[in-house]
């Protein structure tokens, strides 16, 4: 079984902004294997099969500083491995369309992977930073809940698919170092 997490905020307010990105991404991934969302627990998942694989896809609702709870619940009831999580996320400090693939490495300043490594007590799972820097100013909070640009929104298009692409690889067994190696 393969989890696949998409980081962002719940509600129609915060749709298309930098910061849910990795909702963004999961909904691309639902929507190509044909699945629907539905709330169980702390979150909105849905689930597919690969190959004869389980995979789940989540997005937390518990807000972003809070998607640890979530994520714990999860990989406690399905009784996922560490190795089998994939999470998707913003990171500020990435210029925009960047993406870089990290196994073992810290939070970076990211509250949504803090409360993750928080609640799991470990930093090693598989994490998708995705570059949503431009013009990034001092108002960090404003920007990240801000929306994507025009065309912005145009190139956006291709990096999803290049998300896919990823969590494609991961469903079918790619392990981190390779997906780095390829990716990176």
């Amino acid at each position: 079984m393969k989890l696949i997490i998409g980081l962002g905020n719940p509600g129609a307010k915060y749709e298309g902004t930098r910061h849910n990105v990795g909702f963004t991404c999961l909904d691309r991934i639902a929507e190509y294997n044909n699945v629907v969302f539905k709330q169980k627990f702390n979150g909105y998942s849905c689930e597919f099969a690969s190959d004869g694989e389980k995979i789940i896809l989540l997005k937390p609702d518990t807000f972003m500083n809070n998607s640890g709870e979530a994520v714990t619940k999860y990989l406690s009831f399905y009784k996922c491995n560490i190795e089998d999580v994939l999470v998707i996320y913003d990171d500020l400090d990435l210029d925009f369309g960047k993406i870089r693939i990290k196994g073992k490495s810290s939070s970076g300043g990211h509250n949504g992977i803090k409360s993750i490594i928080n609640h799991l007590k470990t930093e090693e799972f598989l994490k998708v930073k995705i570059g949503i820097n431009n013009e990034y100013k001092k108002d960090v909070k404003n920007f990240v809940l801000s929306n994507f640009s025009k065309e912005e929104k145009g190139e956006l298009v291709n990096l999803i698919n290049v998300i896919d692409e990823i969590a494609g690889d991961f469903i079918k067994g790619m392990d981190g170092v390779s997906l780095m190696n390829k990716y990176n």
